[in-house]
């Protein structure tokens, strides 16, 4: 049996549902391949019309501009995120393993998931650590905060801070470090490939020497 895995996005993202259409699929599709080739600065609506052959003005109908689609598939990213964070510690009571299992989630090299036929996942996490931080560092990311755009990020942080209180009720910043994880394990994966000199890990693509380095950040900060 076919899996089929849909995440329900802000309506206030696009114009049209790109979910609903086979064009609006491949808009969502190509414009992450086209992304993660060229960089989000070169990305523009019309070279995006090229590669799926269709038009301008078919885009346009989807989404008002380039910026609402960055924002849609990186916000996309992290409610998969949080799926897939769920999914595996759905059956786990203790804190501190549902800590380690967030840990490991987040540091592990991210591979296509299946059950998203029009999504790669693994070049979306590659613009996610290289591009994700432009969806929000904008002069209306307020505008845009009112309106619940970054909600998924935000229940993604909230998850994984409940696990952090659970681990420990008294710990006075668990919504900082829950951010502070997240951001942490994509900088450092992206400085890995990088930019080595930033990490103590060099270009190594063992995700253990990065798992063990927020493991020992956050538990030596909560216990």
């Amino acid at each position: 049996m076919e899996l089929s895995l849909k995440i329900k996005m802000n309506e206030k993202l696009f114009l049209r549902n790109p979910e609903e259409t086979e064009l609006g699929r491949n808009i969502i599709k190509h414009s992450i391949v086209l992304i993660h080739k060229i960089g989000f600065e070169a990305f523009t609506f019309k070279k995006l019309a090229e590669e799926i052959n269709t038009t301008e003005t078919g885009v346009y109908r989807y989404f008002e501009n380039k910026h609402r689609v960055l924002i849609y598939i990186v916000e996309w990213y992290w409610s998969w995120v949080e799926y897939r964070l769920m999914f595996q510690t759905n059956n786990i009571n203790s804190p501190e393993k549902k800590i380690k299992k967030a840990i490991v989630l987040l540091a592990s090299p991210v591979e296509d998931d299946i059950s998203t036929e029009h999504i790669n996942e693994k070049i979306l996490n590659e613009i996610v650590m290289a591009e994700g931080a432009k969806s929000f560092l904008t002069k209306h990311v307020a505008e845009d905060n009112k309106a619940k755009l970054f909600k998924p990020y935000k229940d993604l942080c909230a998850r994984i801070a409940n696990f952090i209180i659970e681990y420990n009720p008294k710990y006075k910043y668990p919504h900082s470090l829950a951010s502070t994880i997240i951001e942490m394990a994509h900088s450092q994966k992206y400085y890995m490939q990088n930019l080595p000199s930033l990490t103590d890990f060099g270009t190594s693509k063992d995700e253990k020497k990065l798992v063990s380095f927020l493991e020992d950040l956050v538990f030596s900060s909560i216990k």
